[in-house]
C-alpha cells in the first residue's frame, strides 16, 4: 500500500511539473523583457536570455528543468537573481506556520460544533450551529479576510493587519487573524460533515445494541460513533486542506504576509519562470503529502484498512 501511495505521488508531481513548464512557456510575454524592462537594448535581451537558458529550443528546456529538480537544483530567480532556495527557505515557514495554525482552528471548533449539532438533533443549538456554518461555508475567505482585518485590526487594534513578524511573540500576534480567516471557514465545513457523518453513524444498529446494553450515552457517542465518524471527516478534510492553499494564496496577499503563495504570485506577474516552477512544485509536494498523511490515518482510525495493508 504505502509502496503504490509512494509512485503515484511521484507520478503526480511528475504530470503537475509538466503542466507548469508547458503552461509557462504558452502565456503571453517575455520574460527578459519583464525582468530588464522595454528600454533593454536587444543586445541586453540576448545576453539575458543565453545566460538564463531561454534562447535554446523548448526541449532542451524542459530536459534541463527536470534534471535541475532531480538534483534539487531549483535555478535563479530572473528577476532578483537570487537562488531560488533561498527565497522558498524564507518564505515556507510562514506558509506552513498559517496552514497549520488554521488547521487547529478548523479541528478544535468544527468537530465539536458538529458533535453537539448532531446529539441535539432538532433543538435550538443544532439549528443555530447550522446557521452558523452555512453562513462560514458560504462567505468566500478573502471576504471573510478582509472584514476580520478591518474589525479587528483597524477598528478594534487588537492584532497587527500585516506582515509576518520577526521573533517568536511577533509571528504569533501576526498570525491569529489571517489563521482566524482560514480556520473559521474550515470550522463551518468541519461541522457539517462531522454532524451528517455522526448522524448517519448513529442509525446503525450496534449503536442501538450498545444503548440497549444500557451504555452510558457520552460513552455510545464519543467511544462507539465519533471513531467510525471521522473516516469520512478525514476524507473531507483532507479535501478542504488542498482547497485552503489557494485560499492561503489570497489570504497572504490580504494581510501582506510573506510565503510561497505571495511569492508564486509574483513570480507569474514577472514571468520568473524558474521562481514560479519552484513555488509550484512545493504546491504539488505539499498536495501530495496531505493525501498520503489522510491514507495513513485511515490506517490508523479503521482497524480494518490495517490488516489489509
Amino acid at each position: 500500500m504505502i509502496v503504490s501511495r509512494i509512485l503515484d505521488a511521484i507520478l503526480t508531481v511528475f504530470l503537475v511539473l509538466c503542466l507548469v513548464f508547458v503552461a509557462m512557456r504558452v502565456l503571453p510575454g517575455d520574460p527578459a523583457v519583464s525582468a530588464l524592462g522595454e528600454y533593454a537594448t536587444p543586445e541586453q535581451l540576448a545576453q539575458f536570455r543565453q545566460r538564463f537558458g531561454l534562447d535554446v529550443p523548448l526541449w532542451q528546456q524542459f530536459i534541463h528543468f527536470f534534471v535541475s529538480i532531480a538534483t534539487l537544483d531549483l535555478g535563479t530567480s530572473l528577476i532578483s537573481g537570487q537562488p531560488i532556495s533561498e527565497i522558498l527557505l524564507i518564505n515556507l515557514p510562514y506558509t506552513l506556520e498559517l496552514s497549520f495554525a488554521a488547521m487547529i482552528v478548523g479541528m478544535l471548533l468544527g468537530v465539536p460544533i458538529g458533535v453537539l449539532s448532531a446529539t441535539r438533533r432538532g433543538s435550538s443549538v443544532d439549528y443555530l450551529a447550522r446557521i452558523v456554518a452555512l453562513a462560514g461555508f458560504c462567505v468566500p475567505d478573502f471576504f471573510l479576510g478582509a472584514l476580520i482585518l478591518i474589525v479587528f485590526g483597524l477598528k478594534l487594534d487588537l492584532f497587527p493587519v500585516m506582515g509576518g513578524g520577526s521573533g517568536l511573540a511577533e509571528r504569533i500576534s501576526h498570525i491569529v487573524l489571517p489563521a482566524m480567516t482560514l480556520g473559521l471557514v474550515m470550522a463551518a465545513f468541519t461541522s457539517r460533515l462531522t454532524r451528517s457523518a455522526l448522524l448517519e453513524v448513529l442509525k446503525r444498529d450496534y449503536i442501538r445494541t450498545a444503548r440497549a446494553k444500557g451504555v452510558e450515552e457520552r460513552w455510545v457517542t464519543y467511544r462507539h460513533a465519533l471513531r467510525n465518524a471521522l473516516i469520512p471527516v478525514v476524507t473531507g478534510f483532507g479535501i478542504y486542506i488542498l482547497t485552503m492553499l489557494s485560499g492561503s494564496i489570497a489570504i497572504e496577499l490580504i494581510f501582506a504576509r510573506p510565503g510561497v503563495g505571495s511569492v508564486l504570485v509574483n513570480g507569474i506577474a514577472s514571468r520568473d519562470y524558474p521562481m514560479v516552477q519552484a513555488g509550484l512544485l512545493v504546491f504539488a509536494l505539499f498536495v501530495v503529502l496531505v493525501n498520503f498523511t489522510m491514507d495513513m490515518l485511515y490506517v490508523l482510525i479503521d482497524p480494518r484498512l490495517r490488516r489489509q495493508g
